[in-house]
């Protein structure tokens, strides 16, 4: 047999035992893949070796994570089944074993984190004097001083709603902490002709106000506190005089918080959008119930009947409810229970004292937050509004923080009289009304103003100066993986790129026509583009690797997402792996892609980064048979981001800075020993553990200078 057909046998031979890349057994459950990922979260809150306060920090993330989770995620799949929607998600389950299967999930989470709570971060923080006390344990003093403060800041403001045949179980609003109780008229009441009316017990409910804090200090020097719900429930009597109180138990509901917009039919998009956030505040569905775990079984169920719930949607809490409101204490000065502050630092192209533009004309320059001060940001803004040579300047505002400097900046840009255009996505969830105020604002400031695209939301990050030089427009360009947002710049990793490169300033300039004029541009030289050309160019690029690798050229792929979902893409990575591509994935979040499995994608590795700071930069490499590429952006691999958000991914083509990002930047990542976790073939993570010193690529970054 000839060497020629030798190879051909064994090419066959290959390809036979390879695997279907669209049997959906290959895929992870999205759900499934994100509580994975808020475990993750939660182990760091357990970690033992990290500050006090660090600690309970993660917790109250955790938290918040899982609220987000239920308000949208969980929302959308109660919503199929009230609907009787029966569609399977990508890898064959219906809405229904999806919903049982979190619950099975979250019951330990939530014990583990309530455990975790309970009995090491809060005893360790009484060893540290910083104490949550029961109110019955208060001295007669701290007593005094916390009933005192009852009647002047809270009793006032305090609605007691009862339930009978003419008050019906009342509306609790999303994410309220409420106490329920029982009343009934005392037997030795005197409330003469009222008495007809409280011939029985009934339940109450009573809304903690949510601008009085939920820790209320008890001493002179606040170190020790009592909860507010104990407060309120032992002068709750004060509530109903002449009526008998049971004992008060607090409960918390969380509601859909997924706005839909109408928008064929929206005539003034501003206007919809503040009448659906008002109209979603009043009559969004219940979609989780949270009890304190001592409320008597009777209470519960008559609560989660008269709002519609099920046994599999009540989480009973042995410990606080709404935990990210003791984050209070993180306020206290106790810097030795927290993480030492960073060192920002500036790259050594802005060093110079020279003018940004003038530096910008000579070379790229890469900003890498929150190592990266984030002055960078909003100083070449502000360098644009008082700059007399600027006549424009176009920006994406998807969330942008409260108080921000660089919209005072654009404020002032169009006092100057300079051409200023905002696009604020009115659509970033959690940030409608924010970006509402924003936008009004902006508006009477004489900026124009775009709300984002009919269909789509705006998610790119992308701010364009345009500037007069020597008798011609020049374009300076900041495009970035993260939001215009200086505070959570200090805790999200976020990569950027300031240039002036003439192509990509051409792209981005018909990128705003796109957004600003509804031209329908589908050609751009530099920039990726989501919905337009991204997935395309993405699965170009995997199978370019793949076709390289086969020809014995030089093929690598290495990407840094926050989650990976796009089914299209999953199943170019499969094949490129099933041709020996050596792939790896930092993927953050969720990721449905089952790496690891012989014949499908064993050549792939999946590792996931949580630690101090929110990874959320995003970078694709691709080996290129030896001519390396390097985007960074704001995408990542999931059907939203492709079809359904405008996206937009830039490709680094100074030498060195994209040598920096492949060889320094994802190096130091899939090197990380202390933050990282590999997926396995079944779904669970693993974590790294160093094989001589410990490698924090977080810690690697404060204070690099490149």
């Amino acid at each position: 047999m000839t060497q020629a057909v030798k190879t051909r046998a064994k090419d066959s031979e290959n390809e036979s035992s390879k695997l279907s890349v669209n049997d959906p057994k290959f895929l992870f459950n999205r759900e499934l893949s994100w509580l994975e990922f808020n475990k993750r979260v939660l182990n760091l809150a357990i970690d033992e070796n990290l500050p006090l306060l660090e600690r309970l920090k993660f917790l109250s993330i955790f938290s918040n994570n899982l609220d987000e989770f239920f308000m949208i995620r969980v929302s959308g799949l109660k919503e199929q089944v009230n609907e009787g929607i029966f569609k399977l998600s990508p890898d064959g389950l219906t809405a229904m074993e999806q919903l049982v299967r979190i619950h099975e999930l979250l019951v330990p989470m939530v014990s583990k984190q309530t455990d975790c709570l309970m009995n090491s971060v809060l005893p360790q923080l009484k060893e540290n004097n910083i104490e949550i006390c029961a109110y019955e344990t208060l001295s007669s003093a701290e007593r005094k001083r916390a009933d005192d403060y009852f009647l002047k800041n809270v009793f006032s403001v305090l609605t007691p709603q009862a339930v009978d045949v003419s008050h019906p179980f009342p509306y609790i609003s999303n994410l309220s902490l409420n106490l329920g109780l029982m009343v009934e008229p005392r037997a030795d009441s005197n409330s003469g002709k009222l008495t007809h009316l409280y011939t029985t017990n009934r339940f109450v409910r009573v809304k903690l106000p949510p601008n009085v804090p939920r820790l209320v200090p008890v001493d002179e020097e606040n170190t020790r506190f009592t909860p507010l719900e104990e407060l309120v429930s032992a002068n709750i009597a004060l509530l109903f005089p002449n009526m008998q109180t049971g004992k008060a138990f607090l409960f918390r509901i969380t509601r859909d918080a997924d706005v839909e917009l109408r928008e064929d039919e929206a005539g003034d998009l501003l206007s919809t959008m503040e009448r659906e956030l008002h109209h979603l505040r009043r009559f969004s569905f219940p979609v989780r119930l949270e009890v304190e775990s001592s409320m008597p079984k009777e209470m519960v169920e008559y609560i989660a009947s008269s709002i519609g719930l099920a046994q599999q949607d009540i989480y009973a809490i042995n410990g606080y409810l709404n935990i990210p409101e003791l984050m209070s204490l993180y306020s206290l000065v106790r810097p030795a229970l927290k993480e030492r502050p960073i060192i920002h630092t500036l790259p050594n192209a802005l060093r110079q004292r020279e003018n940004i533009f003038d530096i910008l004309k000579k070379q790229d320059v890469l900003l890498h937050h929150p190592y990266t001060a984030y002055s960078t940001v909003t100083d070449f803004i502000e360098a644009a509004a008082e700059d007399e040579n600027v006549r424009a300047i176009k920006i994406c505002l998807y969330r942008t923080g409260k108080n921000s400097p660089i919209v005072e900046s654009l404020i002032k840009a169009s006092r100057n009289g300079k051409q200023v255009a905002a696009l604020v996505e009115l659509k970033a969830r959690f940030d409608e009304e924010n970006n509402i105020e924003w936008a009004r604002r902006l508006e009477a400031e004489g900026v124009h103003v775009i709300y984002g695209m009919r269909g789509l939301k705006t998610h790119s990050k992308v701010t364009l100066i345009v500037r007069r030089e020597n008798e011609e427009l020049q374009n300076y360009v900041h495009l970035s993986t993260g939001n215009y947002n200086p505070v959570t710049s200090k805790i999200y990793t976020d990569l950027g790129l300031l240039t002036s490169d003439e192509g990509i300033g051409k792209d981005v300039s018909d990128l705003f026509n796109f957004l600003t004029g509804y031209s329908f541009q589908t050609k751009y030289h530099e920039l990726l583009i989501a919905p337009i050309n991204l997935r395309n160019k993405m699965i170009k690029f995997i199978n370019r690797e793949t076709k390289n690798k086969r020809n014995g050229k030089d093929a690598r792929i290495i990407v840094k997402i926050n989650s990976l979902t796009d089914d299209k893409i999953v199943r170019a990575l499969y094949r490129a792996s099933q041709a020996g591509v050596e792939i790896d994935l930092l993927v953050r979040g969720i990721c449905v892609l089952r790496p690891g499995i012989k014949g499908l994608s064993e050549n792939i590795r999946v590792v996931s980064i949580v630690g101090r700071f929110l990874e959320h930069s995003r970078i694709f490499y691709f080996a290129n048979g030896g001519k390396e590429t390097i985007y960074i952006g704001s995408a990542d691999w999931m059907h939203r981001n492709l079809d359904r958000r405008v996206e937009a991914v830039v490709p680094i083509n100074d030498v060195k800075l994209s040598d920096y990002l492949k060889r320094t930047v994802l190096a130091a990542y899939l090197n990380d020993t202390v933050n990282s976790h590999l997926l396995c073939p079944d779904g669970s993570y693993q974590k790294i553990q160093a094989e001589s010193e410990p490698f924090d690529s977080q810690l690697f970054f404060v204070g690099h200078e490149f």
